[in-house]
């Protein structure tokens, strides 16, 4: 019997910058990412984040954080820490989080993906 490796599940959370984070300093914030965000990375190395900015392509979101794993309990874990720091609610508003499997439509068909 074969074994299928985990699917990889990339999960898009589109945030939006509040004011009090907009307030901090540039340095203050990559420190608040250096005490808060990656100790949280460091905890589930089976989660990856990619950062992007949007603020000057969309008035709804100013950044879309994209998470990347095969350990769906390793994000869970993630994010129940990221709530529990300002991060979540406090420097972001949460604006949606749309978790996708990359090509699964194609997959369950048994086709080549796009």
């Amino acid at each position: 019997m074969t074994t299928q490796a985990p699917e990889t599940m990339t999960v898009f959370m589109l945030v939006r910058a509040l004011p009090v984070w907009l307030a901090l300093p540039p340095p203050e914030r990559f420190a608040f990412f250096d005490a808060a965000i990656h100790p949280l990375l460091a905890q589930n190395p089976a989660v990856k984040l990619r950062f992007y900015d949007a603020e000057f392509y969309d008035a709804r979101v100013s950044d879309v954080l994209v998470w990347e794993t095969t350990d769906q309990a390793a994000y869970r874990a993630l994010v129940e820490g990221l709530r529990e720091t300002p991060f979540w609610d406090h420097y972001f508003q949460i604006v949606d989080i749309l978790p996708a499997i990359e090509n699964a439509y194609a997959t369950h068909y048994g086709m080549e993906a796009l």
